[in-house]
C-alpha cells in the first residue's frame, strides 16, 4: 500500500502553512491527486512528500523556485545522472558566488558602520567634555561677579 498525505499532516511535518503547500502545487512542485466531491480533497503521495522536503531544503539554500522545479525534474528524469550531477553543481556554484559577493558588500557595509559608529562617539565626548567645561567655568564666572 502507498502512504498518503494529507496538507494539513505535511503542513505540520515540515512547519509550514497549507496555503504554502497550495502555492508550491500551483508552481509545479507538487501533484496530488484528488479525492472527495468534486476532488477537493488533496491526497499527497510519497514522492510529493519527498519533493516538498527537497524544494524547502532548496529554499533554505537559496534557489528559485524554478531552478528548483528544474533541479526535481531532472532528479526524476529515467536519464543518467550526470547531467543531474553537474545541473545541481552550477546551481549550487551560482548561489555561492551570489552568497560570497552578498557577504563582501556586508563586511564593507559593517566596516562603513564602525568608522560611523566611531566618529560619532568623538564627536559625543568632545561634545560632552565642551559642556562639562561650560559647566564648570558658570559657576566661576558667577561667583567672579559677586
Amino acid at each position: 500500500m502507498t502512504t498518503q498525505y494529507t496538507i494539513t499532516e505535511l503542513a505540520r511535518e515540515f512547519d509550514v502553512t497549507p496555503r504554502a503547500i497550495r502555492f508550491y502545487e500551483d508552481q509545479g512542485l507538487l501533484a496530488p491527486s484528488r479525492e472527495g466531491a468534486g476532488g477537493l480533497k488533496r491526497v499527497f503521495s510519497g514522492r510529493d512528500r519527498t519533493r516538498l522536503k527537497l524544494t524547502l531544503r532548496g529554499k533554505r539554500l537559496g534557489f528559485t523556485l524554478s531552478e528548483i522545479r528544474t533541479l526535481l525534474d531532472l532528479y526524476e528524469s529515467p536519464t543518467d545522472t550526470l547531467p543531474q550531477l553537474q545541473a545541481f553543481l552550477d546551481t549550487v556554484v551560482h548561489h555561492r558566488e551570489i552568497l560570497e559577493r552578498q557577504r563582501a558588500d556586508l563586511d564593507a557595509t559593517l566596516e562603513d558602520l564602525a568608522q560611523y559608529e566611531s566618529q560619532a562617539r568623538v564627536l559625543l565626548d568632545k561634545s560632552a567634555d565642551g559642556e562639562r567645561e561650560a559647566a564648570e567655568s558658570a559657576p566661576r564666572s558667577a561667583r567672579a561677579k559677586t
